[in-house]
């Protein structure tokens, strides 16, 4: 299944990282290898994780505060978001 990542998902991505990175050098490599192993969690079983809505899912990462709010549109996995759960929870539907 290909998957796709929204511009403002990657830019939350990108800022988390930069972010952990300077509060811990290496940090923000861990959360980067974080995400990609749960959008790899995603991958192998999409309909498993929580629904928000009739077309987004959301799947939190084990180690950080983070969920990865996706939407299953034929082939596809759009990542909608890469938030962190404490910040604006709802921000992500203004994408959809």
């Amino acid at each position: 299944m290909n998957v796709r990542i929204l511009s403002a998902a990657e830019y939350e991505f990108l800022d988390a990282v930069h972010y952990y990175n300077d509060e811990c050098p290496g940090l923000g490599f861990e959360f980067a290898a974080e995400v990609q192993n749960t959008i790899d969690r995603i991958k192998n079983n999409p309909e498993a994780w929580a629904p928000l809505s009739a077309r987004i899912r959301r799947c939190l990462t084990q180690r950080f505060p983070f969920g990865v709010i996706y939407e299953l549109a034929n082939d596809e996995i759009l990542i909608v978001s890469i938030m962190h759960m404490n910040r604006h929870p709802e921000s992500w539907k203004k994408r959809v």
